[in-house]
């Protein structure tokens, strides 16, 4: 299982089109995909729970990876969030 703990730094945080590239980004990966904000737990390769998180700018999420492709799918997503979403 591959953890780390992330802060949102794109304007919009984590709402249509940063979370239409998350998912697609992890719809690409074997290794089940979770986001946690304050407790809430969320499907990474879900829109609409991805969406009910709220997570806005500056927020603090961890990503949880667990799979047989975890550290590819982390390394994925941690790009993502690295460029802002292509901000």
């Amino acid at each position: 299982m591959t953890k780390q703990t992330i802060t949102v730094n794109n304007k919009t945080g984590l709402h249509a089109r940063p979370a239409s590239l998350l998912v697609t980004t992890a719809l690409k990966c074997k290794s089940d995909i979770t986001i946690t904000k304050n407790g809430k737990n969320a499907n990474a390769k879900s829109i609409l729970s991805i969406l009910s998180l709220g997570a806005a700018k500056g927020d603090s999420i961890v990503l949880t990876v667990n799979g047989i492709d975890e550290k590819e799918a982390a390394k994925k997503i941690m790009e993502l969030f690295d460029s802002n979403f292509g901000e």
